[in-house]
């Protein structure tokens, strides 16, 4: 053990924690030692030569000398492949039965000896010696499988493989979760186990709190989306390909993932990045909109201590005319840091502050750790054990860590029962006034000064009846517990939309929230890690994230946070949060400067607000993220493909926000069409790149020319902004009324502008044919 690990234990928990964080990891790697058997001496294995083909709808089964594939395309064309037996249920990343094959698509004899499933949206060729390829119907190869390999135990246990893989020498690479040094991924190797990395991180970091063998895939021949089904440890090495420049000698860009154990299996979605983000959510689940309250501001910190300090911070946003929709409070607010308590000392009336702020139109927020105080007399864990909900050991013990409480159980949440019982105890939560819960600690964390910072991996896990070990169940806990407290609350409170994001998850989270960036380091590398963790989750299906704004563990300049709030006002959580001690993140702690400029973000933010509102909706309905890399709409341009430093908040604007210290204009590359400078209706022309003014006062945004944007009039009351389109253009864009905090059914409605007779009219597109809007329309860029 490094000596200089233990200090930096003992300093961040305690001396008495420290000490109990280290008997607690040599407990762990003792209960490893003893319950996980030696891999020992394996053998390798591969397909080998076909030997004969079933057809099956929507494809069928290639069996090989050593090995079996199934192939399936789907009604939707998403196309799912299986080895060795393994179907696309059970899956904690499903949504629900998958979708029914296509009838249309049938297995039939390839060249060479293979054999191919030819559907309307994709063909998939299976070779002799087992290599798949996806290619569009025009014949072009999106993704090549290479044969895979396998390394089985002699002695027995899970077997070990490698799939490697092919894409276009002109193919970049995003997703895989949440990732700092994204959106798009350089080569190098980046590991699939959720982590705590230890108080902060920057764009170095990996991996994090949120991984997925997830890879979205944007080429000059197409984009797709290859998901391999595997809640396994992993690691996953991307190296982009080379084009021979006219020779014709083209090196292709490769994947090659290693996993520790588990199914081999595979789902591609191919189209549009909008139809494949559609394609992809059809299979993991429609992301949940958060109610409308929660995309205003938030603001949090650990560290506030008291009532007094709440009403304190709520008083200086509202004397000082800030929008504020939500206060956080840390586990500061628990009683010993004993999940769903309250320090009655320094909270004494919970309920009573609660409803005063919601009077005032602030919400009070919730952190809910999942680790419970092992501690008799400690109500949730004596109804715990009694209802046997704590993770065990193989001798049938609690598996005991060290978190904020001391010594922790865990529960496990891949147990039916004990989501039932979990989701119960937000009660307590909802009976103290909260209206929302976020989740930490849930990868899970138990402290420990060497090694990793979770449980042992011979854990054992219900997995849903099947029972399993912590390899398999680490990376779904954060989702298995998403989904008790979502369940939970949801039968608690039917007629409201919960609202929780959490740390942690894996494929499918956005079924029960969203997520944060976790602990991002407090300075300009970690805003840069903002942006890229927010864009390539979002293409990863969870659309509804954001950071620390101002970072967790520093104190920022008042530059850098100013730059860090005007960011954030941008992105789908909007959230300024904190350490202990890592100083305050009230806009008025930064001097008069920076107080009037967040101001004004702030209230553009609040100004969009029904923008937001539209965004959630839509992409509940269709997938698609509300901040999307500037390559979205136009995956064939190579210069935007490599652009990381702009996005697009949804179809009509472009945010450009500044990631540089001492910057006052910034380059802004534009994607095709005309720009609007929306802080000067200056005009801009793509594609191509402008240089634009970004003084402190703002960061570069720019609306598409014949955009119809909802936005919040200065009576408070809806209207429609809309942008004059270019000369002999037209232009539109969707609207959806805010349908409250319920369940109650979004309608989306269509408008068109265009220019008749040098005025821009703008009209409601229904079935009836064009009406005039109910919203007043405020004509820009003319």
């Amino acid at each position: 053990m490094d000596g200089r690990e233990l200090v930096r234990s003992m300093k961040v928990v305690g001396s008495v924690q420290g000490l109990r964080a280290v008997r607690s990891a040599w407990r762990q790697r003792r209960t490893d030692a003893r319950e996980l058997v030696p891999r020992g001496a394996e053998r390798a294995r591969v397909p080998g030569p076909v030997s004969g083909a079933e057809p099956l709808p929507g494809g069928g089964t290639v069996r090989f000398a050593r090995a079996e594939l199934h192939v399936c395309v789907t009604v939707g064309g998403a196309v799912f492949w299986g080895w060795d037996g393994a179907e696309p249920l059970p899956s904690y990343a499903l949504a629900g039965t998958p979708p029914e094959p296509d009838t249309r698509a049938a297995l039939e004899p390839d060249t060479d000896g293979g054999w191919r499933v030819v559907s309307e949206r994709v063909t998939v060729a299976v070779s002799r010696h087992g290599g798949v390829e996806v290619r569009t119907p025009g014949g072009v190869v999106l993704r090549r499988e290479l044969p895979p390999r396998w390394w089985e135990p002699v002695a027995g246990g899970p077997a070990r493989w490698v799939q490697r893989s092919e894409v276009a020498a002109d193919a970049r690479f995003f997703g895989l979760g949440g990732r700092a040094s994204g959106p798009r991924l350089r080569n190098g190797t980046y590991r699939l186990w959720n982590t705590d990395p230890g108080g902060r991180f920057g764009p170095g970091d990996d991996p994090l709190y949120v991984t997925m063998p997830v890879q979205l895939v944007v080429a000059d021949g197409g984009t797709h989306l290859a998901f391999h089904d595997n809640s396994w440890d992993g690691r996953v090495t991307l190296r982009e390909g080379e084009e021979g420049a006219g020779s014709g000698h083209d090196r292709p860009g490769t994947s090659e993932l290693r996993m520790d154990g588990g199914p081999l299996r595979c789902w591609v979605v191919t189209g549009t990045p909008a139809r494949v983000l559609h394609g992809w959510t059809a299979l993991t689940g429609a992301p949940v909109p958060p109610p409308s309250w929660a995309l205003g501001p938030q603001h949090a910190r650990w560290g506030f201590g008291s009532e007094r300090e709440v009403r304190r911070i709520v008083a200086g946003y509202r004397t000082r005319g800030l929008p504020l929709s939500a206060l956080h409070l840390d586990i500061d607010h628990y009683d010993a840091h004993q999940v769903f308590t309250v320090d009655r000392g320094r909270f004494p009336d919970l309920p009573g502050l609660a409803e005063e702020l919601r009077a005032d139109g602030v919400r009070l927020v919730s952190i809910v750790d999942p680790a419970v105080k092992a501690e008799r007399g400690n109500a949730v864990y004596d109804s715990g054990s009694a209802a046997g909900a704590f993770v065990r050991d193989a001798r049938g013990r609690d598996v005991q860590g060290v978190v904020w409480p001391g010594e922790c159980v865990y529960p496990d949440f891949t147990d039916p029962e004990v989501r039932d019982w979990w989701g119960g105890l937000y009660e307590e939560r909802l009976a103290q006034g909260f209206a929302g819960v976020w989740h930490d600690m849930n990868e899970p964390v138990s402290f420990a000064p060497f090694g990793d910072t979770t449980l042992p991996r011979s854990a054992r896990h219900q997995l849903e009846g099947r029972g399993g070990d912590h390899r398999e169940a680490h990376n779904v806990y954060g989702l298995t517990m998403a989904q008790a407290g979502f369940e939970g609350l949801r039968r608690l409170r039917p007629d409201e939309r919960p609202f929780l994001f959490s740390r942690s998850g894996w494929a499918g989270m956005q079924r029960y929230g969203g997520t944060w960036s976790g602990d991002v380091s407090t300075g300009w590398p970690g805003l840069r890690a903002s942006l890229s963790l927010v864009l390539g989750l979002g293409l990863c299906g969870v659309p509804y994230s954001g950071p620390d704004v101002g970072g967790f563990d520093g104190s920022p300049s008042p530059e850098l946070f100013l730059r860090w709030f005007q960011l954030g006002a941008y992105l789908p959580l909007f959230r300024t949060h904190a350490a202990i001690d890592a100083g305050r993140r009230e806009p008025w702690e930064f001097g008069p400067e920076v107080l009037e400029h967040a101001r004004a973000a702030l209230v553009e933010r609040e100004r969009l607000r029904p923008y937001f509102v539209t965004l959630a909706q839509l992409a509940r309905l269709t997938g698609a993220p509300y901040a999307r890399p500037l390559w979205w709409g136009a995956p064939e341009d190579r210069a935007l493909r490599d652009c990381e430093d702009a996005f697009l908040l949804g179809d009509s604007l472009l945010v450009a926000p500044v990631l540089e210290r001492g910057t006052d204009r910034r380059a802004v590359r534009l994607p095709r069409g005309r720009w609007y400078d929306t802080a000067t209706e200056q005009a801009y022309d793509g594609p191509g790149q402008v240089l634009l003014d970004a003084p402190r006062s703002r960061i570069p945004v720019l609306a598409r020319a014949g955009a119809v944007i909802p936005i919040r009039g200065a009576d408070g009351g809806p209207e429609l902004e809309v942008w004059a389109p270019a000369a002999g253009r037209s232009g539109g864009g969707l609207v959806v009324r805010d349908p409250g905090d319920g369940w109650g059914r979004a309608e989306v409605e269509r408008y068109s502008s265009r220019v008749v007779d040098g005025r821009v009219r703008v009209t409601r597109v229904t079935g009836q044919g064009p009406v005039e809007p109910e919203w007043p329309v405020r004509v820009r860029g003319r």
